[in-house]
């Protein structure tokens, strides 16, 4: 797999016609973050265009509820044949199981593969200060995030959502084959904006991410294609020192 490869970026716009001048703008980008405000706004019909462009699709909609509720939700996005989906880790054991099922299902109702699930284990906008004092969690913020992370791997799920802060930690426990998915990440070049856990593509490769979702960076950049390319070529001589 390229560097390219490996980074996922956010179509984090309001309309599926600023979408898809996003994806043609970006023709390198072979994987895209479709989330809630885009899915609200254009429902499936984004998923069937990036499909149609041969574009692989990280479903991010971050799912949370009872679990028939997450169970159905999950059979429906496997039938539309993106490849990741996220849900929270805190939808508990039993929603995490019948997730996983029913993406297999849905899968096997159109003969693809199923979309692997991935568990949000605490979102990058939230502190060490913001679980203790606004969610009353007790447990220190690496070892919340952990606990998560292990309970969706010990039900099925194929890897987590995490902060590349805590990439590291969860790859020497859970091993090279729960897939890490760090958001939060942002070049030197780049602002921080709302994002409170942060570190570089460089760093959050080095600790052990699968992919990185970089959006603002490239997006938001006067040239789009330059920072881009900008990043994969930091990432390919990280690669290359090994």
């Amino acid at each position: 797999m390229s560097v390219a490869e490996r980074v996922i970026v956010p179509l984090d716009v309001s309309s599926e016609r600023e979408a898809i001048a996003l994806v043609e703008q970006l023709p390198q980008v072979t994987f895209w973050k479709v989330g809630l405000e885009l899915f609200v706004s254009s429902g499936p019909n984004i998923l069937t265009a990036l499909k149609a462009r041969q574009k692989r699709i990280f479903l991010d909609l971050k799912f949370h509820d009872i679990p028939n509720t997450v169970a159905g939700a999950c059979r429906a996005a496997a039938r539309h044949g993106v490849d990741l989906v996220t849900l929270h880790a805190t939808n508990g054991k039993e929603a995490l199981q019948a997730a996983q099922m029913a993406a297999e299902a849905g899968a096997a109702e159109t003969g693809i593969d199923p979309p692997k699930l991935l568990a949000i284990t605490l979102l990058t906008s939230l502190t060490a200060r913001s679980l203790a004092f606004d969610l009353k969690v007790p447990l220190e913020l690496p070892e919340y995030v952990l606990h998560m992370a292990l309970l969706a791997q010990e039900n099925g799920l194929a890897g987590a959502v995490c902060s590349p802060q805590e990439a590291a930690s969860l790859r020497q426990i859970c091993g090279n084959d729960f897939l890490l998915i760090c958001p939060g990440v942002r070049p030197t070049w780049a602002e921080a904006k709302d994002q409170r856990r942060t570190v570089t593509p460089a760093a959050a490769l080095k600790a052990g991410a699968d992919y990185l979702v970089i959006g603002r960076p490239i997006t938001a950049a006067a040239d789009p294609v330059a920072a881009f390319e900008r990043i994969c070529e930091e990432l390919a001589t990280l690669v290359e020192k090994g």
